[in-house]
């Protein structure tokens, strides 16, 4: 949706709607019986659109601005009184009500809506800083489409000069630190009515929000946005190079503290008019400065469609990203970036994302590959955790799950799924667990845990060293870091097994195939396996020692079984080791120390 306006025309919507936003984020433009209009551009879709602003009274109290120049101001000349505005000094200024009402127009279908602002009022300005900003409440009609109400809306401290040298529209004089722009903001939230749901909004508070002036003017960047339009899919290097740059300067002149937002609860219904709720507990958003995009926690989803099913979940959580890395890339790129320099340099855009979690999840839906089944699952918890990059790849990672609960569907025409079925296991609760990390200093990656946990079935765990990790691995030439993975090696392995009752469903299910009993069958099988280790290592100091170890865990003696294998030679065993391997196993042998042990 395109609308024709000049850079002018959008300077000044712009610039008022961005003083307000920055003061009160749920605000909008401010204005005194005016209208504007932007006519259709030449586009497939017709829109046109018009807004009319009535301020009944202005009371400005022991003001150094005169009310004409107020009244301006408030009808959308920001730009042309910004230095009035920035200097402004009054006992206070109350505006008891501001209506706007607009008009749309998409391709002959018309909307219209209502937005009646009450007592506004700012208190105690001093050389354009108010001790307080207030909005008693915001109301929409819009008619048949909805209405909405909401509460108070509120802030300290507010910095009308600091908001106008952010945008350019006063000089900042000179001005590079951060500054603060208000503090204590509080929204009281509200309710919005729509012809298929309702919501309910909690409140929403701040305690600091401050900014410097930015590199760019408004009107900059507005002549750059209708340089983009202009160019459409096909913008020239020069115009992408000033573009990335200015996104640069707006990811950098912002710093805020941690915000609580107390969630909001939707009802409704779907598109089969089945009754529809939609409920978040709390959100949260960790302190943002520049070149840190901030951690995001929602607490409480809970997504229900009555006669359906429903989908919960108690947190998720998006954790915070560094932008340094792609921050520096561009702030040393030439001025015309092309297609080239996004290829060479497309490790040092990647920002340091440092993962996500999400916690007591719970689905229960229909499966949509299946008549009449259902998706029955739940998460106890999730976490994902990257660190220490390296031209764009985390070399440190730690990832875990615990309590993936999934009820085995009765008439699965997966076989593992029968099979699991077949031996009793009607559903399934496991966890795994991941944990890895490169010391640059020694060229080696500490693999410190590769487990996977089935509750009352069984934890395999494997642990070890991996060698020759040069920092050749993360090159962002795909030939050395292929060459640099053929070369590592393995100097440690540790193999941890513990049978929590995995092996006796096994046993009773081949028993019973036998037409025998577990008790009877366990040492045959523990037999077996000692044989066959016995066997396959023969010559080998080690052999008797971990057949028996085999033997106390598959018998049922022990219910823990740890296997090491050492590497005798530096750095160890290599790609090629393993790949001799393949078709013979016992060209490993006389290169490690093996050992075993069973409790």
């Amino acid at each position: 949706m395109l609308f024709s306006t000049t850079v002018r025309q959008r300077l000044g919507i712009l610039a008022t709607a961005a003083l307000l936003s920055v003061a009160l984020p749920a605000g909008a433009a401010w204005a005194q019986k005016t209208k504007t209009k932007s006519q259709p551009a030449a586009e497939t879709t017709a829109v046109a659109s018009s807004f009319n602003v009535e301020i009944p009274s202005i009371d400005a109290l022991d003001s150094n601005v005169d009310d004409e120049t107020l009244r301006a101001i408030f009808s959308g000349a920001l730009a042309e009184n910004a230095d009035a505005l920035a200097g402004l000094t009054a006992t206070s200024i109350t505006i008891p009500e501001i209506m706007l009402e607009t008009t749309t127009t998409v391709d002959g279908k018309t909307s219209e809506a209502t937005i009646i602002f009450a007592d506004l009022e700012l208190t105690d300005i001093t050389d354009g800083i108010a001790a307080s900003v207030t909005l008693s409440g915001m109301t929409v009609d819009a008619g048949d489409d909805g209405s909405a109400d909401f509460g108070v809306l509120s802030a300290a401290n507010f910095n009308i000069g600091g908001v106008l040298g952010l945008y350019g529209l006063v000089d900042g004089g000179g001005q590079t630190e951060l500054e603060t722009i208000y503090t204590d903001f509080r929204f009281d939230g509200g309710t919005f009515e729509a012809p298929d749901v309702s919501c309910t909004m909690g409140a929403m508070t701040a305690a600091e929000f401050k900014a410097r002036p930015l590199n760019y003017s408004f009107a900059e960047i507005m002549a750059l946005a209708e340089s983009l339009e202009a160019q459409e899919d096909d913008p020239s290097p020069e115009t992408v190079g000033a573009a990335l740059r200015m996104y640069v300067d707006l990811f950098t002149a912002f710093e805020t503290s941690p915000a609580e937002f107390e969630g909001f609860e939707c009802s409704g219904v779907d598109d089969e008019d089945r009754p529809l709720s939609f409920t978040v507990a709390g959100m949260s958003m960790g302190a943002m400065s520049p070149g840190i995009y901030p951690s995001i926690a929602m607490d409480g989803l809970d997504v229900t469609v009555e006669g359906d099913g429903t989908v919960q979940v108690g947190n998720i959580t998006i954790k915070e990203m560094d932008f340094s890395g792609p921050i520096a890339a561009i702030e040393a790129a030439p001025e015309a970036i092309d297609e080239a320099w996004f290829t060479d340099n497309a490790r040092s855009l990647i920002p340091a994302f440092t993962g996500f979690s999400f916690s007591d999840v719970l689905v229960d839906v229909p499966d949509p590959e299946s008549d009449g089944e259902r998706i029955s699952a739940s998460i106890g918890a999730f976490d994902l955790t990257l660190g220490a990059y390296y031209n764009g790849i985390p070399t440190d990672l730690l990832t875990t799950a615990s309590n993936i609960v999934i009820d085995l569907p009765e008439n699965s025409g997966d076989e593992q799924v029968k099979q699991l079925i077949d031996l009793g296991v009607t559903n399934i609760d496991a966890g795994f667990a991941i944990d890895a990390s490169w010391n640059e200093a020694d060229n080696t990656i500490a693999v410190d845990e590769v487990s996977i946990t089935g509750a009352n079935l069984a934890t395999v765990a494997l642990a070890g060293t991996i060698t020759n990790a040069t920092d050749a691995l993360f090159s962002v030439d795909e030939d050395q870091a292929l060459a640099a993975a053929m070369a590592v090696a393995i100097s440690h392995l540790k193999l941890d097994v513990t049978d929590a009752g995995l092996a006796d469903i096994i046993l009773a299910r081949v028993a019973a195939d036998q037409g025998s009993d577990p008790a009877t069958m366990r040492p045959v099988f523990a037999g077996l396996a000692e044989g066959t280790v016995v066997g396959l290592l023969a010559g080998a100091a080690e052999a008797q020692k971990v057949g028996a170890a085999l033997n106390a865990f598959v018998s049922g003696k022990a219910k823990y079984l740890t296997i090491e294998m050492t590497a005798k030679e530096a750095p160890g065993l290599g790609m090629l080791d393993f790949i001799a391997a393949e078709t013979d196993p016992t060209t490993l042998i006389g290169k490690v120390t093996i050992d075993a042990t069973a409790k």
